[in-house]
């Protein structure tokens, strides 16, 4: 790598000679817009599967090995990413990584008691990750919130919409300890209508497929 002092004068370079180290808008890359940005985001959603009579799930033979498919898709990804491993070219573990401190994600609210009642550990990785990650992008933490029941937005009457925006920043604000600035839409489906109450009741952005 070359530096600052053996750049040659020619070589396209600018150099801010009287910058301000306390200014951080020059010391601190993430609060500069320049460039392109690609955030990787991750959507975990599971529906209930409780039997409502036992309060727990029955088994799934098309999970198997596993009980259920909860359990498979959490030992298939949702631990894996919060034990993440880095690997050297032997193939040697060389250290563990928490995905959710470094990638954009939302987890349903049933997702999200399921993980609290059957893999602690992992619920509280989660939670870790978007502290972490708070600090570090100034006060916006990696997680966003989710419409409660995963609906279809558009197929929802006023009451309805507004009744899953505010139940699902009230879920995430009970686990996360801070207000959502985003919330995912189910199946990213959007309308005008639901667009209106996203921004009556606070929220700042959703996530759409660029045809949208």
């Amino acid at each position: 790598m070359t530096s600052a002092a053996q750049m040659p004068a020619n070589s396209g370079s600018t150099l801010t000679l009287h910058s301000d180290p306390n200014n951080t808008k020059e010391t601190d890359p993430l609060r500069k817009a320049n460039g392109v940005y690609v955030t990787v985001h991750g959507h975990f959603y599971q529906p209930p599967r409780e039997n409502p009579y036992l309060d727990a799930i029955e088994r799934q033979p098309s999970a198997a090995p596993f009980h259920d498919w909860n359990e498979r898709i959490h030992w298939e990804c949702y631990r894996p990413n919060a034990f993440a491993r880095v690997l050297n070219d032997q193939g040697e573990v060389v250290g563990i990584v928490n995905n959710y401190e470094y990638f954009s994600f939302n987890i349903g609210a049933t997702l999200m008691s399921w993980l609290e009642r059957y893999d602690v550990e992992v619920y509280q990785r989660i939670l870790e990750a978007d502290t972490k990650s708070s600090d570090r992008l100034h006060g916006h933490g990696n997680a966003i919130a989710q419409v409660y029941n995963h609906i279809i937005m558009p197929l929802a009457n006023e009451r309805d919409k507004y009744t899953q925006i505010r139940w699902g920043k009230e879920d995430f604000r009970s686990r996360f300890g801070r207000d959502p600035e985003g919330m995912w839409l189910a199946e990213t489906a959007v309308d005008y209508a639901t667009l209106e109450a996203l921004v009556a009741e606070g929220i700042r952005f959703i996530i759409l497929a660029p045809s949208q």
